[in-house]
């Protein structure tokens, strides 16, 4: 079991960011960063949402079930974004 909350941090350490920098969230529910969920595969738990910091946009990804968090920048900073959610 997980949270988005947890899976959230771990993406903003890799790179360098933290919950300080948000400028906007959005989320199914208003509780959305603390529902309890298991990201196993098997099928979709996780609230759909879209967080947004000063350097990053933060979303949900799946494949197969299987979820996490990734991020691509907020702003054209020459980062490329290689695939999400396949294998």
């Amino acid at each position: 079991m997980t949270t988005w909350r947890k899976m959230i941090e771990n993406e903003m350490s890799a790179h360098n960011d933290s919950f300080d920098n948000i400028v906007s969230q959005i989320g199914e529910t208003e509780n959305w960063l603390d529902i309890n969920f298991k990201n196993g595969y098997g099928g979709t738990e996780g609230p759909p949402f879209t967080l947004w910091t000063y350097e990053r946009v933060y979303f949900p990804v799946q494949y197969d079930g299987s979820e996490w968090v990734s991020s691509v920048p907020r702003n054209p900073n020459g980062e490329i974004t290689y695939h999400v959610g396949g294998g």
